[in-house]
Protein backbone atom coordinates (compact mmCIF):
# COMPACT_ATOMS: atom_id res chain seq x y z
CA UNK A 1 0.00 0.00 0.00
CA UNK A 2 1.17 3.53 -0.72
CA UNK A 3 -0.14 7.01 0.02
CA UNK A 4 -1.49 8.74 -3.10
CA UNK A 5 0.60 11.89 -2.68
CA UNK A 6 3.72 9.91 -1.84
CA UNK A 7 3.26 7.95 -5.05
CA UNK A 8 2.94 11.14 -7.09
CA UNK A 9 6.09 12.60 -5.54
CA UNK A 10 8.01 9.41 -6.24
CA UNK A 11 6.85 9.27 -9.87
CA UNK A 12 7.57 12.94 -10.48
CA UNK A 13 11.13 12.47 -9.26
CA UNK A 14 11.69 9.13 -10.99
CA UNK A 15 10.50 10.47 -14.34
CA UNK A 16 12.19 13.86 -13.96
CA UNK A 17 8.93 15.67 -14.71
CA UNK A 18 10.26 19.19 -14.09
CA UNK A 19 12.59 18.92 -17.10
CA UNK A 20 9.79 18.71 -19.67
CA UNK A 21 7.56 21.27 -21.35
CA UNK A 22 4.64 19.04 -22.20
CA UNK A 23 1.25 19.25 -23.91
CA UNK A 24 -0.64 18.15 -20.79
CA UNK A 25 -0.02 18.09 -17.04
CA UNK A 26 2.13 15.23 -15.78
CA UNK A 27 1.34 13.67 -12.42
CA UNK A 28 -1.90 13.28 -10.50
CA UNK A 29 -4.66 14.54 -12.83
CA UNK A 30 -7.73 13.37 -10.89
CA UNK A 31 -7.62 12.93 -7.12
CA UNK A 32 -9.13 9.79 -5.65
CA UNK A 33 -8.87 7.94 -2.36
CA UNK A 34 -5.77 8.43 -0.24
CA UNK A 35 -4.52 4.85 0.08
CA UNK A 36 -3.57 2.85 -3.00
CA UNK A 37 -3.41 -0.94 -2.92
CA UNK A 38 -4.53 -1.86 -6.41
CA UNK A 39 -3.14 -0.10 -9.47
CA UNK A 40 -4.24 -0.53 -13.08
CA UNK A 41 -2.02 0.65 -15.93
CA UNK A 42 -2.96 1.35 -19.52
CA UNK A 43 -1.97 3.41 -22.53
CA UNK A 44 -4.90 5.85 -22.66
CA UNK A 45 -7.48 6.86 -20.05
CA UNK A 46 -10.43 6.06 -22.30
CA UNK A 47 -13.81 5.08 -20.89
CA UNK A 48 -13.20 1.40 -21.59
CA UNK A 49 -10.04 1.44 -19.46
CA UNK A 50 -11.79 3.29 -16.62
CA UNK A 51 -14.65 0.80 -16.59
CA UNK A 52 -12.30 -2.19 -16.65
CA UNK A 53 -10.17 -0.74 -13.85
CA UNK A 54 -13.18 -0.13 -11.63
CA UNK A 55 -14.39 -3.66 -12.29
CA UNK A 56 -10.99 -4.86 -11.09
CA UNK A 57 -11.34 -2.81 -7.88
CA UNK A 58 -8.53 -0.39 -8.70
CA UNK A 59 -7.69 2.47 -6.36
CA UNK A 60 -5.70 4.27 -9.04
CA UNK A 61 -5.03 4.22 -12.77
CA UNK A 62 -1.68 5.07 -14.36
CA UNK A 63 -1.58 5.95 -18.06
CA UNK A 64 0.59 7.51 -20.75
CA UNK A 65 -2.26 9.51 -22.33
CA UNK A 66 -4.37 11.31 -19.75
CA UNK A 67 -6.53 14.43 -19.91
CA UNK A 68 -6.39 18.25 -20.10
CA UNK A 69 -4.39 18.50 -23.32
CA UNK A 70 -3.34 21.89 -24.59
CA UNK A 71 -6.11 23.28 -26.79
CA UNK A 72 -8.83 21.04 -25.31
CA UNK A 73 -12.11 22.72 -24.40
CA UNK A 74 -12.35 23.41 -20.64
CA UNK A 75 -16.07 22.65 -20.72
CA UNK A 76 -17.00 19.52 -18.75
CA UNK A 77 -19.72 17.85 -20.78
CA UNK A 78 -20.31 14.77 -22.91
CA UNK A 79 -17.41 12.32 -23.05
CA UNK A 80 -15.25 14.48 -20.79
CA UNK A 81 -17.95 14.65 -18.12
CA UNK A 82 -18.60 10.89 -18.25
CA UNK A 83 -14.93 10.08 -17.80
CA UNK A 84 -14.44 12.47 -14.89
CA UNK A 85 -17.69 11.36 -13.26
CA UNK A 86 -16.58 7.73 -13.44
CA UNK A 87 -13.33 8.51 -11.63
CA UNK A 88 -14.81 10.88 -9.06
CA UNK A 89 -17.85 8.75 -8.24
CA UNK A 90 -15.61 5.77 -7.53
CA UNK A 91 -12.82 7.80 -5.86
CA UNK A 92 -10.23 6.43 -8.28
CA UNK A 93 -7.08 8.50 -8.86
CA UNK A 94 -5.71 9.09 -12.34
CA UNK A 95 -1.97 9.52 -12.87
CA UNK A 96 -0.68 10.40 -16.34
CA UNK A 97 2.86 10.82 -17.68
CA UNK A 98 3.43 11.78 -21.30
CA UNK A 99 6.88 12.96 -22.48
CA UNK A 100 8.59 11.97 -19.20
CA UNK A 101 7.49 8.38 -19.81
CA UNK A 102 8.62 8.49 -23.42
CA UNK A 103 12.08 9.65 -22.42
CA UNK A 104 13.05 7.65 -19.32
CA UNK A 105 16.29 5.80 -20.20
CA UNK A 106 15.20 2.54 -18.59
CA UNK A 107 11.43 2.48 -18.07
CA UNK A 108 10.46 4.72 -20.98
CA UNK A 109 8.54 3.82 -24.12
CA UNK A 110 11.55 4.31 -26.40
CA UNK A 111 13.89 2.32 -24.19
CA UNK A 112 11.40 -0.52 -23.83
CA UNK A 113 10.65 -0.61 -27.55
CA UNK A 114 14.38 -0.84 -28.24
CA UNK A 115 14.67 -3.72 -25.79
CA UNK A 116 11.92 -5.66 -27.51
CA UNK A 117 13.19 -5.00 -31.03
CA UNK A 118 16.80 -5.76 -30.14
CA UNK A 119 18.08 -2.25 -30.86
CA UNK A 120 21.29 -1.07 -29.22
CA UNK A 121 20.80 2.48 -27.94
CA UNK A 122 23.70 4.78 -28.75
CA UNK A 123 22.25 8.23 -28.09
CA UNK A 124 19.33 10.63 -28.25
CA UNK A 125 17.39 11.49 -31.38
CA UNK A 126 17.36 15.20 -30.55
CA UNK A 127 18.07 17.77 -27.87
CA UNK A 128 14.69 17.23 -26.23
CA UNK A 129 15.80 13.83 -24.98
CA UNK A 130 12.79 12.13 -26.56
CA UNK A 131 13.64 9.40 -29.06
CA UNK A 132 16.84 7.48 -29.65
CA UNK A 133 19.41 6.46 -32.21
CA UNK A 134 21.09 3.07 -32.32
CA UNK A 135 21.92 -0.02 -34.33
CA UNK A 136 20.60 -3.42 -35.23
CA UNK A 137 22.91 -6.37 -34.48
CA UNK A 138 22.64 -7.43 -38.13
CA UNK A 139 21.75 -5.34 -41.16
CA UNK A 140 18.28 -6.17 -42.49
CA UNK A 141 16.31 -5.27 -45.57
CA UNK A 142 13.30 -3.05 -45.03
CA UNK A 143 10.93 -5.96 -45.59
CA UNK A 144 12.81 -8.22 -43.17
CA UNK A 145 12.88 -5.54 -40.50
CA UNK A 146 9.18 -4.92 -41.10
CA UNK A 147 8.47 -8.60 -40.51
CA UNK A 148 10.50 -8.46 -37.29
CA UNK A 149 8.53 -5.43 -36.07
CA UNK A 150 5.24 -7.15 -36.90
CA UNK A 151 6.24 -10.28 -35.03
CA UNK A 152 7.22 -8.32 -31.90
CA UNK A 153 4.37 -5.80 -31.83
CA UNK A 154 1.67 -8.11 -33.24
CA UNK A 155 0.71 -5.37 -35.68
CA UNK A 156 1.63 -4.98 -39.34
CA UNK A 157 3.68 -1.78 -39.81
CA UNK A 158 3.39 0.57 -42.75
CA UNK A 159 6.69 0.61 -44.66
CA UNK A 160 7.93 3.42 -46.90
CA UNK A 161 11.01 2.52 -48.92
CA UNK A 162 13.66 5.21 -49.21
CA UNK A 163 15.89 3.22 -51.51
CA UNK A 164 17.33 -0.29 -51.75
CA UNK A 165 19.81 -0.09 -48.85
CA UNK A 166 19.65 -2.30 -45.77
CA UNK A 167 18.96 -1.07 -42.27
CA UNK A 168 21.75 -1.09 -39.71
CA UNK A 169 21.73 2.36 -38.12
CA UNK A 170 18.27 3.46 -37.08
CA UNK A 171 16.48 6.24 -35.19
CA UNK A 172 13.14 5.85 -33.47
CA UNK A 173 10.56 7.69 -31.40
CA UNK A 174 7.29 6.12 -30.29
CA UNK A 175 3.84 7.60 -30.79
CA UNK A 176 3.04 10.53 -33.04
CA UNK A 177 6.62 11.57 -33.74
CA UNK A 178 6.70 11.63 -37.54
CA UNK A 179 7.72 15.29 -37.36
CA UNK A 180 11.10 14.18 -35.98
CA UNK A 181 11.94 12.77 -39.39
CA UNK A 182 14.18 15.79 -40.00
CA UNK A 183 16.17 14.97 -36.84
CA UNK A 184 16.68 11.43 -38.09
CA UNK A 185 17.85 12.74 -41.46
CA UNK A 186 20.40 15.00 -39.77
CA UNK A 187 21.87 11.95 -38.03
CA UNK A 188 22.42 10.10 -41.30
CA UNK A 189 20.59 6.93 -40.31
CA UNK A 190 19.30 4.23 -42.65
CA UNK A 191 15.75 4.28 -41.29
CA UNK A 192 13.41 6.03 -38.91
CA UNK A 193 10.66 4.29 -36.94
CA UNK A 194 7.74 6.01 -35.25
CA UNK A 195 4.14 5.27 -34.44
CA UNK A 196 2.31 7.38 -36.99
CA UNK A 197 2.73 8.76 -40.48
CA UNK A 198 1.51 11.96 -42.18
CA UNK A 199 0.91 12.59 -45.87
CA UNK A 200 4.16 14.50 -46.30
CA UNK A 201 6.19 11.88 -44.44
CA UNK A 202 6.09 9.53 -47.41
CA UNK A 203 7.53 12.07 -49.81
CA UNK A 204 10.21 13.25 -47.37
CA UNK A 205 11.37 9.69 -46.73
CA UNK A 206 11.48 8.74 -50.40
CA UNK A 207 13.20 11.92 -51.56
CA UNK A 208 15.82 11.74 -48.79
CA UNK A 209 16.62 8.03 -49.24
CA UNK A 210 15.46 7.17 -45.73
CA UNK A 211 13.34 4.13 -44.93
CA UNK A 212 10.32 4.97 -42.78
CA UNK A 213 8.43 2.54 -40.54
CA UNK A 214 5.08 3.54 -39.04
CA UNK A 215 4.52 0.85 -36.42
CA UNK A 216 1.42 2.23 -34.67
CA UNK A 217 0.98 4.92 -32.02
CA UNK A 218 -0.68 2.58 -29.54
CA UNK A 219 1.45 -0.42 -30.44
CA UNK A 220 4.74 1.40 -29.83
CA UNK A 221 3.61 2.93 -26.53
CA UNK A 222 2.32 -0.09 -24.64
CA UNK A 223 5.50 -1.05 -22.88
CA UNK A 224 6.69 1.88 -20.79
CA UNK A 225 3.60 2.07 -18.62
CA UNK A 226 3.68 -1.70 -18.12
CA UNK A 227 7.20 -1.82 -16.75
CA UNK A 228 6.60 1.34 -14.72
CA UNK A 229 3.64 -0.39 -13.10
CA UNK A 230 5.76 -3.45 -12.39
CA UNK A 231 8.40 -1.21 -10.84
CA UNK A 232 5.83 0.40 -8.53
CA UNK A 233 4.38 -2.97 -7.60
CA UNK A 234 7.82 -4.18 -6.51
CA UNK A 235 8.50 -0.91 -4.67
CA UNK A 236 5.36 -0.95 -2.52
CA UNK A 237 3.88 -4.41 -2.86
CA UNK A 238 0.95 -3.13 -4.90
CA UNK A 239 -1.40 -5.31 -6.89
CA UNK A 240 -0.80 -4.09 -10.41
CA UNK A 241 -2.38 -5.12 -13.69
CA UNK A 242 -1.93 -3.79 -17.22
CA UNK A 243 -5.18 -3.68 -19.19
CA UNK A 244 -4.92 -3.66 -22.97
CA UNK A 245 -7.61 -1.68 -24.79
CA UNK A 246 -7.12 -2.41 -28.47
CA UNK A 247 -6.49 0.56 -30.72
CA UNK A 248 -5.56 0.13 -34.41
CA UNK A 249 -4.04 3.63 -34.68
Amino acid sequence: MVDRDELEGYLNTLLNVSQFKDYAPNGLQVEGRRSIRQLVTGVTACQALLDAAIEQGADAILVHHGYFWRGDSPVVRGMHRRRLATLLNHEVSLFAYHLPLDAHPELGNNAQLAKRLGLKIEGWLNGQGVGNIGTLPTALSLSAFGEHVEQVLKRKPLLVAGGEHKIQRIAWCTGGAQAYLSDALALGVDAYLSGEISEQTTHSARENNLHYIAAGHHATERYGVQVLGEHLAAQWGLECRFIEIDNPA
